[in-house]
């Protein structure tokens, strides 16, 4: 496979004409989020289009809405879904999140987003890098706002972050009156910290579920939670 395309299980994602690249990250929220019961689902920042597909693929009743502000991340996205078996069930849209939380065209079960999370770091000198991985056009608040009025009253939102903004989000979502249901602290290999987060949030209170993810015991060495939890969509699995 070249640089250009990744190819998983039961589709191809082409990343070329996008600032960001299919990475763990993706697959990570992808694969986490909570999708028995989204039958709408929302997928802000899709940039390639692969979170969009995964849950499609995770699904097979879910119709997705995907969106991106950047137009070449959004004719990439629409090209991928377009070859892909899911392209009926999936709806790819260039717009920001915060014109379209104005007038959404229906409430949502689920969002998801990899949002930009570099908010302290130096902007990188690609304008497409940059607001792909900084908070330059859609900050934390930006996104809790709008989900706030695109989720319907059951619905969650599904994020990976660095493990540093957590308590950041948390804070935000208190104010928002959002509820930490799911937590996972994802650690890439033994000895290191904890670098990501996956967080889910919903408005109604309940047990938290909170876990911790290492992704390999050792160098290209997968733990058994980590492979199954990708299983369907890594070749090599």
């Amino acid at each position: 496979m070249s640089n250009s395309s990744f190819r998983f299980k039961q589709f191809t994602i082409y990343h070329d004409r996008c600032a960001m690249k299919v990475g763990t990250d993706g697959v990570l929220l992808g694969a986490w989020a909570s999708v028995d019961h989204g039958i709408h689902i929302l997928d802000v920042g899709t940039g390639s289009g692969l979170i969009a597909l995964m849950l499609a693929q995770r699904n097979m009743n879910a119709e997705v809405t995907a969106i991106d502000i950047d137009q070449n991340a959004f004719l990439q996205a629409r090209d991928n879904v377009n070859a892909s078996p899911y392209m009926k069930r999936i709806n790819v849209i260039n717009t920001s999140f915060q014109q379209f939380a104005l007038h959404p065209p229906r409430l949502f079960d689920l969002i998801v987003s990899n949002p930009p999370f570099f908010s302290r770091s130096l902007l990188p000198p690609d304008a497409g890098r940059a607001h792909a991985r900084h908070s330059v056009s859609l900050s934390l608040d930006d996104l809790l706002h709008g989900a706030d009025r695109c989720l319907s009253p059951e619905g969650r939102l599904a994020l990976i972050l660095p493990a540093d903004r957590l308590p950041e989000l948390l804070q935000m979502s208190e104010s928002r009156s959002f509820c930490l249901r799911r937590l996972t602290r994802v650690v890439p290999a033994p000895g290191k910290p904890v670098r990501r987060v996956l967080v889910e949030l919903s408005r109604s209170e309940g047990m938290l579920e909170e876990t911790q993810l290492l992704i390999e015991e050792s160098r290209h060495h997968y733990t058994p939670e980590f492979a199954a939890l990708v299983r369907d969509f890594y070749l090599n699995l």
